[in-house]
């Protein structure tokens, strides 16, 4: 990037986070997330750090906080309240370390006993707190009584908000001595839940995320509002000279003096141990009451940390260890056209690299049509990319301020991209779907869903296995996979004679499949796994189900006129009849389903489960529902009535949210089945 690009390039980076700044810090209004401010304002430090001489007076990376609200009286911090530079990695820890003992003229190898004593005796370790996801706060205590309860602001002048935190049972109102404390102001997660759901109710906006609704009831005029939210508090330092030398010890005098602390924040001796810390709250934050993006780390040695003093507005000693980001900004280099197994087109966005939620992202799913006309997006936009779980990455929003006038629009194509027979809308779908039933995309993506984990869950048969079978002409059809043998792989790139013996066997021990198993296999239009559990429970047996009527059909649960003809039409077809007899002939059986109930007691219930559970797989815990009764949906809607939530729940636990619909942990869904 040229010297003239990046200004123009940061210039409106500066315009667009000063923008958001003040949607976030004054209005309370946030339009986008803090992953997706933090990518924005990364890439303008970076930009600033390879040409420094584009550093502006009024640059967002020389900026704390916002202004304070005109509402409230302006109160000036005896000290300045700073803010904390970002780390994203352990090799950007280490370089952390490495400036610290560069500006106290150590000289420390990059690995060995010499680094860890720097970091354990000149610096006494580190003091790791879990960054909270809410305001800021600065109490002032005189004669022993709260006399000034103060937010952040831009650091040196905050708002004066004194009644609103008197309100928050975790701030003492009274103490034995006067001194000023910081800490920080949020709401639990429950709360947040209660709150939104009430604005369902009431029919106004929900708000965006617990730190909005925390600062938002902080700048409360009326403090019985700010009461009703129920906020909570954390201290976590203390300013006035209490003779503590080292960070760990004021939270403990922090604690004997009635403030509230956090429980979980620990002393580590060294990096190794920060990681750790890390590492093992990002997988377990999910299980606390509150939310946190990270871990702040400070030196341990407060001696040090004054020494090691201010650069910017962030003090060297101190570090914010962020978690892998759920949203990241990123540039749209292209969009293509995938073909998937029922003939639907789906545009996909090709991304300039991103790291989100610990993986690297370089494609979006776009959905359809309608979806780029919703986003208005166009290639070589600048875009926020979503991904949290299992859900795969999806474009939220375009920002077309970033805009340069060399975008250009996508136009669906007219013809399929792998056959280049027509392309068709259907009236009132959605989706555009190739007319050759022939299609070879068509055929290769239907054998990947055959072997997929829902299906058969061929062990070791994936995509690319079935890429290099059907480029060979080993297989046809999904039949003559299981007619492989051992000699027929060994020709194939990296298979030898122990590889190819357990392929062929993983093939061989899944030719007897359970019903649903096997008819979710098959692709039928309009058959996903609920409808498959359903017509392998109603007809048993493969035969049964394949001379079934279409009024025989629709007598079953939720099998309606349209799925009941795809059924019909799908098993009527003389060439599906000529697959099952060879698949038959192959040696390949269905087993006749068997009731497995144990329970009623979720009977009428319709469960949604998302995010990674802690100790059930999502099959077995869908299998549990419905076990007891439950119907298992993939998609969450107002019929729904429990979703059931883990790690990294993305999309459809917001869409709970949204709708008011219940949710329920691990625990409480066992709970539910006890």
């Amino acid at each position: 990037m040229t010297r003239n690009e990046a200004k123009k390039r940061a210039e409106k980076l500066r315009e667009l986070l000063d923008y958001h700044r003040y949607r976030y810090h004054v209005l309370d209004q946030p339009e986008i997330s803090d992953a997706a401010y933090d990518t924005l304002h990364r890439e303008l430090v970076d930009l600033e750090r390879q040409f420094p001489d584009l550093v502006t007076a009024d640059s967002p990376t020389q900026r704390v906080g916002g202004e304070p609200l005109k509402a409230f009286t302006k109160f000036i911090h005896p000290k300045r309240m700073l803010s904390f530079n970002d780390a994203f990695s352990q090799a950007e820890m280490e370089e952390w370390v490495d400036r610290m003992a560069r500006v106290l003229g150590e000289k420390i190898p990059d690995s060995g006993p010499a680094r860890l004593s720097f970091q354990q005796e000149k610096l006494s370790g580190f003091y790791c707190e879990l960054k909270i996801d809410g305001l800021a706060i600065e109490l002032v205590y005189k004669n022993g009584v709260l006399v000034t309860g103060a937010t952040r602001g831009d650091g040196l002048v905050g708002e004066d908000v004194t009644q609103n935190l008197r309100t928050i049972g975790a701030i003492p109102l009274k103490l034995k001595t006067d001194l000023v404390v910081r800490g920080e102001v949020f709401i639990n997660k429950k709360d947040f839940e209660r709150i939104n759901q009430e604005q369902v109710a009431k029919g106004l906006p929900l708000y965006a995320n617990p730190r909005n609704l925390a600062a938002g009831a902080v700048r409360q005029l009326d403090p019985a509002v700010t009461k009703m939210r129920r906020l909570d508090s954390f201290a976590y330092a203390l300013v006035t000279e209490l003779g503590q030398v080292k960070h760990e010890e004021e939270h403990e005098i922090l604690k004997a003096l009635g403030f509230k602390i956090n429980p979980h924040n620990k002393y580590c001796r060294d990096l190794a141990a920060v990681q750790q810390f890390r590492d093992y709250w990002e997988k377990e934050r999910e299980k606390l009451a509150y939310e946190i993006d990270g871990i702040v780390v400070a030196v341990n040695d407060n001696a040090m940390f004054e020494k090691l003093s201010v650069v910017g507005k962030a003090p060297r000693g101190a570090v914010a260890y962020k978690f892998a980001s759920r949203e990241a900004t990123t540039r749209v280099n292209d969009i293509v056209v995938s073909v998937g197994r029922t003939g639907t087109l789906t545009p996909i966005a090709v991304l300039e690299p991103v790291l989100i939620g610990g993986t690297t992202v370089s494609r979006a799913t776009l959905h359809n049509e309608d979806e780029i006309g919703r986003l208005g997006l166009k290639i070589g936009d600048t875009v926020i990319v979503g991904r949290a779980g299992d859900v795969i990455p999806d474009i939220k929003r375009v920002l077309t301020e970033l805009r340069t006038g060399q975008e250009r629009a996508f136009v669906f194509p007219d013809n399929c991209p792998v056959c280049d027979q027509s392309v068709k809308r259907l009236p009132g779908e959605a989706a555009h779907k190739c007319t050759n039933p022939a299609c070879p995309a068509i055929h290769r993506e239907g054998l990947y869903h055959l072997v997929s984990k829902h299906a058969f869950d061929i062990d070791g048969v994936g995509p690319k296995i079935i890429d290099q079978l059907l480029d060979t002409g080993l297989i046809r059809d999904a039949a003559s996979l299981f007619a492989l043998k051992e000699a027929d792989l060994l020709n194939l790139e990296r298979f030898a004679e122990k590889s190819a013996a357990n392929t062929v066997a993983a093939i061989n021990a899944k030719k007897s499949i359970p019903l649903a198993r096997f008819i979710y296999a098959l692709g039928i239009p309009h058959v996903g796994e609920e409808t498959a559990v359903d017509l392998a429970n109603y007809f048993s047996t493969l035969e049964k189900l394949r001379s079934a009527s279409v009024a025989e059909l629709e007598r079953i649960k939720d099998v309606g006129t349209v799925v009941a003809k795809s059924i019909a039409t799908w098993f009527g077809s003389k060439k599906n009849q000529q697959f099952l007899n060879k698949l038959a002939k192959l040696g390949v059986k269905t087993k006749p389903a068997v009731s497995t109930r144990l329970s009623q007691k979720l009977r009428g219930l319709i469960f949604v489960f998302t995010g990674t559970l802690p100790t059930l797989t999502r099959e077995v815990a869908e299998d549990l529902a419905r076990r007891h009764g439950a119907e298992v949906s993939s998609s969450v809607s107002r019929q729904t009535s429990y979703v059931v939530a883990g790690e990294e729940a993305g999309s459809k636990l917001d869409k709970a949210e949204k709708l008011g619909v219940r949710i329920l942990d691990e625990a409480g869904f066992k709970k539910l089945i006890s």
